[in-house]
């Protein structure tokens, strides 16, 4: 983690227009094409959520601006950002889990799973608020959904993006997912989100590549 100095920073008086607004969040929705992604962990029978979870906090660690926050008036920048995501336990309750971005993607899902595993003991819902290296992201499996809105604080501080992807669907012979993400837009612009919907969706492109 380091600090980023503001006086030399291309983008401070974005900062400082956009921290100071009562909703600085902005979101994006838009289909990923992820049929080559989908008919090949199909074959490979690889898991989706965390699939498509890989390829989520792997595209927002290869770009700057995913891994900036916000902490009192100064900003700083994360080497790593790490996915926290939710989990569906007995009684369709949800618990929040942590796990470790891995840059392998099978040792990914391995500890991913291992992760799961534990978090499905425990419904009681904790947030550590003193870490903000992480990525929260979140699957709504039952909606093909073209918008979604995230809970946040209130607090202008609150910069961790979210993630999120809904039911996948049939469209032109082509397998569709609605995905969102959604970011302050104070460390974050459209430009950066296009960014992260151009990787992710040549990711999905090329699953021999990244899958493996």
């Amino acid at each position: 983690m380091k600090y980023i100095d503001m006086s030399n920073w291309k983008r401070r008086d974005h900062f400082n227009y956009f921290r100071n607004l009562d909703y600085p969040h902005f979101n994006i929705c838009a289909n990923l094409d992820i049929t080559n992604f989908y008919n090949y962990i199909k074959e490979n029978k690889l898991p989706f959520f965390i699939s498509v979870l890989y390829a989520s906090t792997k595209t927002a660690n290869g770009i700057q601006e995913f891994r900036l926050r916000i902490r009192e008036d100064k900003l700083i920048e994360h080497e790593i950002v790490h996915p926290s995501f939710t989990i569906m336990t007995e009684g369709e309750v949800f618990n929040f889990c942590d796990a470790k971005f891995i840059e392998n993607y099978t040792d990914f899902k391995d500890n991913t799973l291992k992760e799961i595993e534990k978090a499905k003991l425990n419904t009681c819902l904790k947030n550590d608020k003193k870490r903000d290296d992480l990525l929260y992201t979140t699957s709504i499996p039952w909606i093909s959904f073209t918008s979604i809105s995230h809970p946040i604080n209130t607090n202008t501080t609150d910069s961790i993006p979210r993630i999120a992807w809904g039911k996948f669907f049939n469209e032109n012979g082509k397998v569709k997912l609605p995905f969102s993400v959604q970011a302050h837009h104070a460390v974050v612009d459209g430009v950066h989100a296009g960014h992260f919907f151009n990787i992710i969706q040549e990711m999905f492109n090329n699953p021999t590549k990244y899958f493996f």
